[in-house]
């Protein structure tokens, strides 16, 4: 991979500084973020997903045709980096996703959809994460340590913007998906957390199984989590 200088991060940060200021739509804000990190990583893509009420990354602003592939496969197979990231409120690098066993299904369709490494972040919000910022390439590359502190520093701009919008008047379509999002989230956060306590399993694994009850209910995630913290909290009361 071709070094990513810290110095063009930084400009390009400088220059994208007016972004903080309000002085353009924050839909088209996140369209310039990521051209701009698709440009300063030297990557094949790169692309910024923020969640919805289902917990499902969709595509905010992409460079390349692929981070629409990425979307799509993630959501149909449940799993992959950005998921990853996004879950675990953590950086998530895949350097080589034809020897990568973490998403097997997610991996061999990414493969041969030209789609080797990733690298995402998570974007956070109070404590929570409402989105990711990744950039992907078409060939195996091992994530210098300056490039997951630059895309960090991307990813930072992103949260900015998106706390901007959050917290303004003007309430779009966008800002309306993000809150319904965190909604969502707090209440399935604590439908993990009964998990936990009574089965012991890891986050993953509870998150894992409310989907899969989700899915064969047919019924939404954030419902069937509703369903199960009151079930708990009527446990709790005494009542059965």
């Amino acid at each position: 991979m071709s070094s990513v200088s810290m110095q063009d991060v930084r400009h390009a940060l400088n220059e994208l500084g007016r972004l903080r200021f309000g002085e353009m739509r924050v839909e088209d804000a996140m369209h310039q973020v990521v051209q701009t990190t698709h440009t300063i990583f030297s990557v094949d893509g790169a692309g910024l997903m923020l969640a919805n009420a289902e917990h499902h990354l969709l595509n905010a602003a992409v460079s390349d045709v692929r981070m629409d592939h990425l979307e799509e496969l993630q959501i149909r197979y449940q799993e992959g980096p950005c998921i990853s990231a996004f879950e675990d409120k953590q950086l998530v690098r895949a350097e080589d996703l034809s020897q990568e066993m973490r998403w097997p299904s997610f991996s061999k369709h990414a493969v041969a959809g030209g789609v080797r490494a990733v690298l995402a972040s998570p974007i956070p919000y109070n404590q929570d994460a409402v989105g990711v910022v990744a950039v992907m390439s078409e060939q195996s590359r091992p994530w210098s340590a300056e490039a997951e502190l630059g895309l960090l520093a991307f990813t930072d701009l992103a949260a900015l913007l998106i706390a901007t919008m959050l917290m303004g008047e003007q309430q779009t379509e966008l800002a309306g998906q993000l809150q319904s999002a965190l909604n969502s989230r707090a209440i399935i956060e604590q439908a993990k957390g009964i998990l936990i306590g009574r089965q012991g399993l890891s986050a993953h694994a509870a998150y894992q199984q409310l989907r899969a009850q989700a899915r064969s209910e047919r019924r939404k995630l954030a419902a069937v989590s509703a369903e199960l913290v009151r079930s708990a909290v009527r446990r709790a009361d005494g009542y059965s």
